[in-house]
């Protein structure tokens, strides 16, 4: 794979997995929606579907990490990637997801506009109560629509919640480490995506209340970003105090089940 396939692949593979994810999110999240109020269920098997759908998009050209921590693990992988890749699919994977959360924002601009312009959930003169959710959101420096776009604690304990982020990106590097990749092991092959797609799944299902299971850094990071730079009324703060949580957790996650996988699989 040349660096151009690599850059080109991540990032339209993972502009389609937070366009897919994050969408699901919006649907769940916002007024005037067909979807809202569907719950964890909707989420989950939504990510793990945005899962598959980026994976075979991206895999012939890139082989579709579509994940720094993928890539890290694969790049400490015994006969994983080149070291010198790395950055190229950093930049990809991170401007994938900065894309994607632009385009949800495209698809759901009416619904965001219609939620942060209601005085029942964004506050101010007339209001009515605020919901619980919403008034803990903004007091722990979240805006109301911040989880469209990235992940925040139902607790926040910084130990705890870096702790869940590197116990489901363990679970996630091992799946692909051992049935995920593809005839060469740099990447997921088709197989792999699907059984990807339902470790995801299974992910959110037992270990993404705490966190939201990020278990991936762009996917985090890019949508952070775009909700910051967005001009979206009442759209609140973008809570950089935990940003860096969904970062590091992922990243330590991916080298301890990498270095785990080189002791007991190799």
């Amino acid at each position: 794979m040349s660096s151009s396939d690599i850059f080109l692949g991540e990032t339209i593979g993972t502009a389609m997995l937070i366009l897919l994810g994050g969408g699901v999110c919006a649907a769940v999240t916002l007024k005037a929606s067909k979807a809202r109020n569907a719950g964890w269920l909707a989420i989950t098997f939504g990510w793990g579907f945005a899962v598959l759908t980026a994976v075979y998009i991206s895999a012939p050209l890139s082989g579709a990490h579509l994940n720094p921590a993928v890539t890290l693990a694969l790049a400490i992988k015994d006969n994983g990637i080149e070291w010198g890749d790395v950055p190229v699919y950093f930049a990809g994977e991170l401007l994938g997801a900065m894309i994607g959360a632009a385009l949800v924002w495209i698809a759901y601009y009416g619904q965001f506009h219609a939620h942060l312009t209601d005085k029942e959930i964004v506050g101010g003169p007339g209001a009515q109560a605020t919901t619980a959710k919403a008034v803990e959101a903004q007091e722990k420096g979240a805006g109301p629509v911040l989880g469209v776009f990235s992940t925040g604690p139902e607790i926040r304990v910084a130990w705890q919640n870096v702790a869940t982020e590197v116990i489901g990106t363990i679970v996630l590097i091992l799946a692909v480490l051992t049935q995920g990749l593809n005839a060469g092991g740099d990447g997921l092959g088709i197989l792999g995506g699907l059984i990807t797609a339902l470790v995801v799944v299974g992910i959110g299902l037992s270990l993404g209340g705490p966190t939201g299971y990020a278990i991936n850094p762009a996917r985090d990071l890019g949508p952070r970003i775009v909700h910051a730079l967005l001009p979206l009324p009442n759209k609140g703060g973008s809570d950089w105090g935990y940003a860096w949580v969904p970062v590091v957790g992922p990243l330590l996650g991916a080298a301890i089940a990498a270095g785990l996988y080189n002791v007991a699989f190799v």
